[in-house]
């Protein structure tokens, strides 16, 4: 990493001005005609953007140029990364912000190796194996829209205490100059898009649930306009508060207070019908909270070497043991339908390893090693027939006492059930240094709990509801005091001799894993560009009856795979009419070229950007 110093006078004007422009008296949450949007507001969305010096994609324009300016103005990888992670909680407060937790994985070049953060959520203290029961029935909670519009979801946050771990020990930036450009953007405000629009009607109920939900996100009744400009000066002052006190201003002290008066007791419309019951977050829970930092997994696929979060997240392991799977067979060769069979396969057998192998280290014993073991996948694999797709869901396989020599037909399975939400965000970072930074970060739900704590601009998550809603002693998932749920984001960096390749990740639920997956698939095997890579249709295999495709997949390919025993059925999740899966940022880096990708329709299209653009 850069050295950290008193910082050239570049970096720190930059972020002096930049804390000075956010103490100025601003007006109440409000939206603005488009006429008044100055120009220097970025709202322009340009999905690849190649060049040297660095580069950050996110979803969002603002976020982008937030990363970039750090960038410029000297800061490393792990800076611009916080100060894009943190724009997010501003013009993506649906998906993501302090109120959440996330994974946070580094690739070091001064030492050449990959760290990892894990700042997921924990349960409370005083969680209980009933607390998905409403004690007023006896019977559990309906998923949605009670159990997670409630601060009975709500998990302690990690996401701050995340930045500040990776800017000690990484960065060159203070948290406060990190958060500098953030609180900027929610000061002033940013021009609402469709997505934003649409995000807040899907959950215009949930939000009206509450007083000060409804009084933010829904300002005169309705969603902000498409064009007008949505400011938030609470989350400003937040933001403001934290950059002068640090990480205790949010985990200890008032505000501390009003998180834990939000969970125990929601402040709930009259008009209402959600019951929104209450949480058992403490005050000794936040104090208690501190980040897990882990190594990574490690798989090595085709001459890469494919790092990624290990558990409480499952994505690095179930990424991994279909790749090392996969590599039983040289796809390259095959026919796409051929490819893309094996694929749904390899996926399926790890996805049923993951349910019954995979939860918080902590308190499960994950085999991890096994699990990407090349015996064990050479073992695995031969559950798959070319041309033929096995019944699904399949068991999953035995860790002890595996050879890699075929043997019985893979048994029948049972489905382990699926309750992550498509939602949360995912940036990419490279600096000129040779660092890079992939973080996946979220509140859960689009909209989290539905909760936003009074006077202080930003979501509760409802990441409890990852935990299995249905108590069984035996699962690695059942929630416990203190203990993290298990996750899909997969936040994933790719070497080739030792030196960065790509790095990629997604939202998307438990369709993160196969996004990663499907991409890489995409990149390595298939020969595709980065940008064919990410914007190819997708389609995601879970261990279950149906492979659930985007539309535009199953015109391609939906007849080839059905002959070969794979049912297709569109995308589409519970709360949307969205048919779309995940949401990728990525970049691939060969010498000082810098290849940043972001979707260039999916959730609205993304935004890349580099510091040096490539001369035309």
């Amino acid at each position: 990493m850069s050295a950290r110093t008193s910082g050239p006078a570049l970096l720190a004007a930059a972020a002096s001005l930049a804390l000075c422009a956010t103490v100025a008296p601003v007006a109440p949450a409000s939206a603005e005609p488009d006429a008044q949007v100055p120009a220097a507001r970025p709202t322009t969305k340009v999905p690849t953007a190649v060049g040297r010096g660095g580069a950050v994609t996110t979803v969002d324009p603002e976020a982008t140029r937030a990363g970039l300016k750090v960038l410029r103005a000297g800061g490393n990888a792990v800076d611009a990364a916080v100060a894009a992670a943190s724009t997010l909680g501003v013009t993506e407060p649906y998906s993501a912000g302090i109120g959440g937790g996330g994974y946070f994985v580094l690739y070091e070049a001064k030492t050449g190796r990959v760290r990892t953060l894990d700042g997921r959520e924990t349960a409370p203290a005083r969680a209980r194996r009933d607390d998905f029961v409403d004690p007023a029935t006896g019977k559990p909670y309906n998923f949605t829209p009670e159990l997670v519009t409630s601060g009975v979801s709500v998990g302690v946050p990690g996401t701050l205490k995340t930045w500040q771990k990776a800017l000690r020990r990484w960065g060159t930036w203070s948290l406060g100059e990190a958060l500098a450009p953030a609180t900027k953007v929610a000061r002033r405000g940013f021009k609402v898009d469709a997505t934003f629009r649409e995000q807040t009607l899907d959950n215009a109920v949930r939000f009206a649930a509450t007083k000060e939900s409804r009084r933010l996100w829904l300002p005169g009744g309705d969603a902000p306009r498409v064009g007008s400009i949505f400011r938030n000066p609470d989350l400003a002052d937040t933001y403001r508060r934290i950059a002068r006190e640090g990480t205790k201003a949010f985990y200890t002290g008032p505000m501390a207070r009003d998180i834990v008066r939000a969970v125990q007791n929601p402040d709930k419309t009259r008009s209402t019908q959600l019951p929104v019951p209450p949480g058992k977050l403490s005050l000794r829970d936040l104090r208690g909270y501190d980040v897990a930092a882990q190594r990574p997994t490690r798989s090595d696929y085709r001459g890469y070497q494919v790092y990624g979060m290990a558990p409480s997240s499952s994505g690095g392991s179930t990424v991994g043991e279909a790749l090392n799977i996969l590599e039983r067979y040289d796809l390259s060769s095959m026919s796409v339908t051929d490819a893309l069979h094996h694929y749904l396969e390899a996926s399926a057998l790890a996805f049923a390893d993951r349910g019954k192998y995979l939860g918080d280290p902590a308190f499960v014993d994950v085999p991890l090693r096994d699990l990407l073991s090349d015996t064990y996948a050479a073992e695995r694999a031969c559950a798959i027939t070319p041309g033929k797709a096995f019944a699904k869901p399949t068991a999953a396989g035995s860790v002890t006492g595996y050879d890699g020599v075929c043997g019985a037909a893979p048994a029948a399975g049972t489905l382990d059930p699926d309750t992550e939400n498509i939602s949360t965000t995912n940036l990419t970072v490279a600096d000129r240094w040779g660092n890079v930074v992939e973080y996946t970060l979220t509140i859960e739900q689009t909209g989290g709990s539905g909760i936003t704590v009074p006077g202080r601009g930003f979501l509760l998550n409802n990441e409890l509801t990852d935990f299995s809603t249905v108590y069984d002693s035996t699962d690695p998932n059942r929630i416990q005091p203190r203990k993290r749920p298990r996750s899909s984001m997969s936040p994933t960096i790719v070497l080739k001799d030792g030196k960065p390749f790509l790095a990629l990740g997604s939202p998307g639920g438990s369709t993160i894993i196969t996004t990663v997956l499907q991409i890489l698939v995409n990149r390595i095997d298939l020969g595709m560009t980065l940008p064919e890579a990410v914007a190819a249709p997708r389609a995601t295999q879970r261990n279950t009856a149906s492979t659930t495709a985007e539309p535009e997949f199953i015109a391609a390919h939906g007849p080839a795979l059905t002959a070969y025993g794979h049912t297709l059925v569109p995308s589409g999740d519970a709360f949307t009419s969205r048919a779309e899966i995940g949401a990728a940022t990525a970049i691939e880096i060969a010498g000082r070229r810098l290849t940043a990708v972001s979707e260039p329709v999916r959730r609205g299209g993304g935004a890349a950007e580099v510091v040096t653009p490539r001369s035309r």
